[in-house]
């Protein structure tokens, strides 16, 4: 296993973490030199914050770990592929590379949709590497994405139920 197998298995315990706890389960981590110095994974719904996304919450605790807001030699490894919004933070905040896991067809802004984080009009391009341990960072969103979909359904189902039910007050007027 290399380094970014490594770091990216690291990000992906983020994702447990954010799985744990309902959250869509994306995680990842920062590295400088050869050490993580931050982690992060998805809070949005716990927090009750669209800005608590796994790669804000790590580029603030490597910002503060670091004493700068410039991030400039460090690494991310993020289990899927950043937003317009992550994109933009990681590009502002002049980290050399982002390791991505899954690609997101639907929303990324690494290469999918858009490419936001090697725009050459921008003053800083941040280097892409994608598909570091696709098969399990994919696996982890399918999963967490079909328990989500049998939840609701058996809700939907257990609600239906609950209306087809004649209601205990109807029994007692008889």
């Amino acid at each position: 296993m290399n380094s970014d197998e490594a770091f990216m298995k690291k990000a992906l315990q983020q994702a447990e973490k954010a799985a744990a706890l309902g959250e869509v389960p994306i995680g990842c981590v920062i590295v400088c030199g050869d050490r993580v110095v931050a982690r992060g994974f998805n809070q949005r719904n716990t927090k009750k914050t669209t800005l608590a996304h796994a790669e804000l919450i790590a580029i603030d605790k490597a910002s503060k770990k670091l004493g700068d807001w410039r991030l400039e030699g460090c690494t991310m490894y993020v289990t899927l592929e950043p937003c317009q919004m992550c994109s933009g933070a990681l590009v502002q905040s002049r980290i050399d590379r982002v390791v991505i896991g899954a690609m997101n067809p639907k929303a990324g802004c690494g290469g999918s949709v858009l490419n936001i984080l090697e725009m050459p009009q921008w003053n800083h391009q941040v280097q892409v590497e994608t598909g570091v341990l696709e098969p399990e960072c994919q696996e982890i969103l399918k999963r967490f994405f079909r328990d989500l979909r049998r939840r609701n359904k058996k809700e939907k189902e257990e609600q239906r139920q609950r209306l087809e039910r004649p209601s205990d007050l109807s029994a007692l007027s008889e």
